[in-house]
C-alpha cells in the first residue's frame, strides 16, 4: 500500500512520544519482581528468575537484568500466539545509557559516507515512501545459552530471547538509492541512540555488506505486528534483518554510514565472533580457532504444549505441539518422538505465514505406559538442513543449535 493508514502515522507524527510509564527519568526504567518466580531449567540448578512487569509497555516478563535492560519472553507466550505480543516479545539491550523518551519531530536518521547525497531523514518523510511487511523472527545471538555445557559467561538465557512478528517499514534499499550509493562501496554501518556508560567504551555499531543492505528485505521496520514499536524494542525506527541473528537488528536507529572499506570497529572486528567451523562448533574449553561474525540463523524448534518437567494425567494418545523456524530460510518438515529420539513421526505443518517467521506444528504420540516420556521435535528447512542430535559449543554461547527435549510425567 501507499499510504500508512492506520492511527501509527498520527502518533507519530504529531506529539512528543515518552515511553508509556517511564516518567522521563532514566531511573525510572527498572525492574520490580512480581511475587512468582519461574524456573527455566537450566543445568546446574541456576534456573530460577524473577518475573516482572514493571517495564513499561511490558507485561510479564522474565527479568534476566535490570539496566541494560534484558527481559526474557515466557514459553507459555509461544504456544498461545504465533506472533509474539509487542507487550511479551522479548528485550535485550547492549549499554546502560539507554533512551527512554523520543522526540518524533526532531528525530532523524542520518545516511552519510560514500554517496553522492547525503541525507537526514525524518520520521515523516520515511512514513511517506515506499513499504513493506514481512513475517520474521528475532532472536537473540546467545538465546539459550543458558542451557551450554560447560557454562560460558554471558546472559544466561533459556529459550524465550527470541520473538515472531509482522515488521513493516521501508526497504534499506530505496534510502540508499536515493542517497545514490558510490562505486567501490563495500557495507553499510549503522547506529543508534543508545550510547556507552562507561567513559571510553565503543559505541554499539553493526555492518552489513552492501549487497546484503540492498537485498530489498532489509528494512527500516518502524511498525510491528500492525502497531508502533515498544520503545524497548527500538522506538521510532529499528533495522529489520531477516534470517540472522538480532545483533543487527540494531533499534532507536539514527545514523546509516554507507563505508568503502570493512568495518574495523569493535562490535564486527572483535565482538559476535563465532568459530569459522560447521554449526560454529569446538570442543569446550578451546581457545584458538578462526572466526568470523556471527550471520545467518540456524533451523530451530521448540514444543510449547508441554512443560518440561511438569507431570500430566495419562492418555494413551499425547497431543505435541510447538513452533519451528527454519533459520534464514523456510520450514520443510518437523519430526517428533517419544521414545527419544530412536523413532520420528512427522507432525502436521500450520500455515506458512513466510520463510523468516515461526511455522506451527502439531501432531500425536504414543504413550503405551504411563511414567516418565522424553520428547522431541526436529525441524528441517528448506535447504535440507536438520537440527542435530548433539548441542554445538562455543566460548561465546551463541548459536544453540540441537534437539530440544521436553520430559513430562504422565501419572
Amino acid at each position: 500500500m501507499d499510504r500508512f493508514d492506520f492511527p501509527l502515522a498520527k502518533a507519530l507524527t504529531r506529539r512528543r512520544l515518552l515511553a508509556a510509564g517511564a516518567g522521563g527519568a532514566a531511573a525510572t526504567i527498572a525492574a520490580r519482581a512480581l511475587a512468582a518466580d519461574v524456573d527455566l531449567s537450566l543445568p546446574r540448578g541456576a534456573g530460577a528468575r524473577p518475573l516482572t512487569s514493571d517495564f513499561p509497555q511490558k507485561v510479564t516478563m522474565i527479568l534476566q537484568r535490570a539496566r541494560p535492560a534484558l527481559l526474557e519472553t515466557p514459553m507459555e507466550v509461544f504456544q498461545q500466539n504465533l506472533f509474539t505480543p509487542n507487550d511479551r516479545f522479548y528485550v535485550r539491550w547492549h549499554w546502560g545509557d539507554m533512551p527512554n523518551a523520543i522526540d518524533v519531530e526532531a528525530y532523524r536518521i542520518r545516511l552519510f559516507g560514500a554517496v553522492n547525497r547525503p541525507l537526514s531523514i525524518s520520521l515523516a518523510q520515511l512514513l511517506r515512501m515506499p513499504r513493506i511487511e514481512l513475517a520474521a523472527v528475532n532472536q537473540c545471538s546467545g538465546n539459550s545459552r543458558g542451557l551450554f555445557q560447560p557454562r560460558v559467561p554471558g546472559a544466561q538465557w533459556g529459550h524465550g530471547a527470541m520473538g515472531n512478528a509482522k515488521w513493516m517499514g521501508v526497504p534499506l534499499r530505496h534510502l540508499l538509492d536515493l542517497a545514490g550509493v558510490r562505486a567501490g562501496a563495500v557495507a553499510i554501518r549503522v547506529g543508534a541512540l543508545d550510547k556507552p556508560s562507561v567513559p571510553g567504551a565503543p559505541d554499539f555499531e553493526k555492518s552489513l555488506a552492501i549487497d546484503h543492505a540492498r537485498d530489498g528485505e532489509v528494512m527500516l521496520a518502524f511498525a510491528m505486528n500492525g502497531e508502533q514499536l515498544p520503545l524497548l524494542n527500538g522506538f521510532p525506527v529499528r533495522i529489520v534483518v531477516p534470517g540472522w541473528y538480532s545483533t543487527y537488528w540494531m533499534k532507536t536507529v539514527d545514523s546509516i554510514e554507507v563505508l568503502e572499506s570493512a568495518d574495523e570497529g569493535y562490535w564486527m572486528a572483535k565482538a559476535y565472533k563465532i568459530p569459522k567451523t560447521p554449526r560454529a562448533h569446538v570442543a569446550p574449553g578451546t581457545k584458538d580457532f578462526p572466526s568470523e561474525p556471527i550471520n545467518r540463523m540456524n533451523p530451530r524448534s521448540w514444543i510449547t504444549s508441554l512443560s518440561d518437567g511438569a507431570a500430566y494425567g495419562y492418555d494413551p494418545v499425547l497431543p505435541i505441539e510447538g513452533i519451528a523456524m527454519g533459520g534464514d530460510t523456510g520450514v520443510t518438515a518437523v519430526h517428533i518422538s517419544g521414545d527419544n529420539g530412536r523413532n520420528w513421526i512427522e507432525a502436521k505443518l500450520g500455515p506458512d505465514e513466510g520463510k523468516y517467521g515461526f511455522r506451527r506444528f502439531v501432531g500425536r504420540i504414543g504413550v503405551p505406559r504411563r511414567g516418565r516420556v522424553r520428547l522431541m521435535s526436529r525441524c528441517t528447512n528448506t535447504r535440507g538442513e536438520m537440527q542435530p542430535m548433539e548441542p554445538n559449543w562455543n566460548p561465546g554461547g551463541y548459536m544453540r543449535n540441537c534437539v530440544e527435549p521436553v520430559t513430562v510425567a504422565l501419572t
